[in-house]
């Protein structure tokens, strides 16, 4: 039994209580169904057969799940930090112990490679540890003296959140946004997203077999224009953290603004990779093919546009065709795959119908540029490189979310930092060169709130994550996702009898 096969195999054990019960709600500690009865199918993007039937639910249903966190969080609140810190540690165990059934129930429902979700477990359970360590100090402080006082701030938990996450890597983004709002002393009404449910009932059911109590985190599947919809607006939820497309954000600001509602938003990208003559070239394309073709190209952060210097662009371009036209396509549960299908046929059509804007925009399809005829004949897509093509395209300003590249030539520094920036996002960017000067003036000028120079995207859970523009408001990361989560409060207390004016004598 080779590698694919013995993974199928697993995979049905971990589906067969999937089909029997379905995904449902989790709201107060129990598993139910929606208040109108009412279910939708979830289906595999590898073959389109269904995984299993979800629960959907609606505004009721977000309203007995916020009534729930309203409830349990005065004791979540009030709990010993290092309680909570030791139930996000149970957490992160278990996790562990069932990352190869997280990771391939992932890839069913995402169409992910496995060799990435094999590791997405592992992350959300550093999540939960990075988050748990942190607990005990969340509420911490400054001490600011002054002439005449002593100024003492702290920090408390907001309230009940909404966490609402996306399809891509929903099981890690949902413990990125979750584990900091427990460890805060946030309780939590979590909406997945429609099209990838199924880790998100794992994930509740392993928290609260580690102990977390009942109602300090419940889940609400269900669509945006209904459950999200009443999420965003309910009066008890005082925060909204939401994963996904800029569209969608600016609708959750305007249905939050009239309970004022705080909300984070990371959001989408059309992030460059600029590349200059002196940078080493060998390590610059490993990380260009692997920043745009890793995890199907249905990244926020992914390089999905490629700025090269001009005297190289014509060798560099060849031999990225050379490397793309090697990408193992493939089942996702092949761990020899790379590029796996796309996870809905909605987003099939929208990556596919690229493929005609570059042609009829005047751009080279170097690589790619059509369907894939993947094994089980889900919605694969060849991945695909344009170039000879400029900044004002269609294909290098619009967020594509696949396995697309687009390669623009430029002249100078000054034109690479102007094409870099020309456009609405601004989530992150990488700076290939070995001038140190150069790398720190373009890196400071660059519109991102995420520059990595002269590598890929490699994490670090205490920095800030998060973009500008029209990609997000806020920051993840150590004690910036502690300042969304948590109230900051000031307590001035005189030193002594200091002369305070005085009226109406």
């Amino acid at each position: 039994m080779n590698d694919l096969e013995n993974n199928l195999r697993k995979l049905e054990g971990y589906l067969t209580n999937l089909k029997c019960d379905g995904v449902l709600n989790h709201i107060d500690g129990e598993a139910v169904h929606g208040s109108g009865g009412e279910f939708f199918a979830t289906e595999s993007p590898v073959d389109l057969s269904e995984i299993c039937q979800v629960a959907k639910g609606g505004s009721e249903d977000i309203d007995r799940a916020a009534a729930a966190a309203k409830a349990a969080f005065p004791a979540w609140r009030d709990m010993d930090p290092a309680k909570r810190k030791a139930i996000l540690h149970k957490i992160a165990d278990a996790i562990v112990a069932r990352a190869e059934e997280i990771a391939l129930l992932e890839s069913w429902d995402t169409g992910q490679a496995i060799r990435f979700m094999s590791k997405a477990a592992i992350r959300g359970a550093e999540n939960f540890r990075f988050f748990a360590d942190r607990a005990p100090e969340a509420c911490d402080g400054r001490s600011m003296p002054s002439a005449n006082h002593v100024n003492i701030s702290g920090r408390r938990p907001i309230g009940p959140v909404g966490v609402i996450t996306p399809w891509n890597t929903p099981f890690m983004l949902s413990t990125w946004k979750i584990a900091p709002a427990l460890a805060a002393g946030c309780t939590v009404v979590h909406k997945p997203a429609e099209w990838s449910p199924v880790t998100a009932r794992l994930l509740v059911e392993i928290a609260e077999e580690a102990g977390l109590p009942k109602g300090v985190w419940n889940v609400v599947n269900g669509f945006g224009e209904d459950a999200g919809k009443a999420l965003t607006e309910h009066p008890d939820i005082k925060a909204i953290a939401f994963v996904g497309e800029s569209s969608t954000g600016s609708a959750i600001m305007r249905q939050g603004a009239e309970t004022l509602k705080r909300v984070h938003f990371e959001l989408g990208g059309k992030n460059p990779v600029v590349v200059f003559e002196d940078a080493d070239l060998d390590r610059a394309l490993d990380a260009a093919v692997f920043m745009i073709y890793s995890l199907n190209g249905e990244r926020c952060t992914s390089s999905s546009r490629l700025l090269v210097q001009q005297g190289l662009y014509d060798d560099f371009t060849t031999r990225l065709a050379e490397r793309v036209s090697r990408i193992k396509v493939g089942h996702p549960l092949d761990p020899a795959t790379e590029v796996g299908p796309l996870i809905h046929a909605r987003h099939f059509g929208k990556v596919v119908s690229y493929f005609d804007v570059a042609r009829a925009e005047g751009a080279k399809v170097a690589q790619g540029g059509e369907p894939f005829e993947g094994p089980g004949g889900g919605h694969y897509v060849a991945p695909t490189l344009f170039t000879a093509a400029n900044n004002g395209m269609r294909i290098a300003q619009e967020e594509i979310f696949g396995p697309v590249l687009t390669a623009i030539p430029f002249a100078d520094e000054t034109e690479a930092l102007a094409l870099a920036n020309a456009t609405r996002y601004g989530l992150a960017g990488y700076v290939w060169t070995n001038d140190l000067s150069r790398a720190m003036r373009f890196s400071d000028s660059l519109d991102a709130g995420m520059v990595w120079v002269n590598s890929e995207n490699v994490r670090h859970l205490p920095t800030p994550f998060g973009g500008v523009k029209d990609s997000g408001i806020g920051r993840d990361g150590g004690d910036y996702s502690f300042d969304f989560y948590m109230e900051t409060k000031n307590i001035a207390f005189a030193r002594g009898d200091h002369k305070i004016p005085k009226l109406g004598v």
